[in-house]
């Protein structure tokens, strides 16, 4: 059987959709980046997209991982962050605004599948997710610097020269990519204190924290997205081979 990898998304209204019929202009879509799904796919997974409304209990019973996706910033409130920086725009209208119901669906979905002991995948914001998660807090927005973390490169891409990932000998990160690489870049927060359990197993030149892991447990995240890497990403390798190592433990 091949594994169930549960992927999160967002939401948001039809009207924004350039040419939807506008008598349906209220109504909300529920809207995954495909290309997660094409690489999960490819990797031998089976992906599911998940709805906010997909009770998190519920659905870490039938998957065997969960991808937790990029998009925009985690409240400011969910982490003990400046909260005078949120906009009262509806998020259902302008997605790049904080969206506190996907918040606290990705939140309540990271403890359950950590509880769970299910492998995580978590990207860009996901990663950030994830430390808050575990009681981690970020930094609001990076200074510039010599690193371009804030890519004006158009997906895919492998990023630019300056952008290169150090890794900890010995993390999964490590045994994935060896000492370094060269990865894309789409980001202006990061980790500031790692929430409890995790360690930074990678970071650029500047020291910004790029990927993170959870000893013991099957668990990655990294600041960079994997879907939109031209030259491919072996995180959905990892991902769909722990996966299946879970499902199949759980028919012995």
């Amino acid at each position: 059987m091949r594994p169930l990898i549960g992927i999160t998304g967002r939401r948001f209204r039809l009207s924004l959709v350039d040419g939807a019929d506008p008598r349906y202009g209220d109504r909300c879509l529920d809207s995954a980046m495909s290309d997660f799904a094409t690489r999960v796919a490819a990797a031998g997974g089976l992906p599911v997209h998940l709805s906010y409304d997909t009770d998190v209990a519920g659905v870490c019973a039938w998957l065997s991982a969960v991808v937790i996706t990029g998009g925009q910033d985690v409240h400011p409130a969910c982490w003990g962050g400046d909260t005078s920086v949120v906009r009262d725009i509806d998020p259902r209208t302008d997605p790049t605004v904080h969206d506190v119901a996907r918040d606290e669906y990705e939140l309540a979905l990271v403890r359950t599948a950590l509880e769970r002991r299910l492998p995580v995948l978590a990207v860009c914001r996901g990663l950030q997710v994830l430390n808050v998660a575990l009681g981690g807090t970020l930094i609001a927005d990076l200074p510039a610097g010599p690193v371009a973390h804030l890519s004006p490169e158009a997906a895919p891409t492998d990023g630019t020269a300056d952008h290169v990932v150090t890794f900890e000998p010995g993390s999964t990160a490590a045994g994935l990519f060896g000492p370094s690489a060269r990865t894309n870049s789409w980001h202006h927060q990061a980790v500031d204190r790692c929430g409890t359990g995790l360690v930074v197993t990678g970071r650029t030149s500047d020291g910004v924290v790029e990927a993170v892991e959870l000893p013991g447990a099957p668990v990655l995240g990294v600041q960079w997205h994997p879907e939109w890497m031209a030259g491919g990403d072996p995180t959905f390798a990892w991902v769909v081979a722990e996966a299946a190592r879970r499902l199949e433990r759980s028919f012995v």
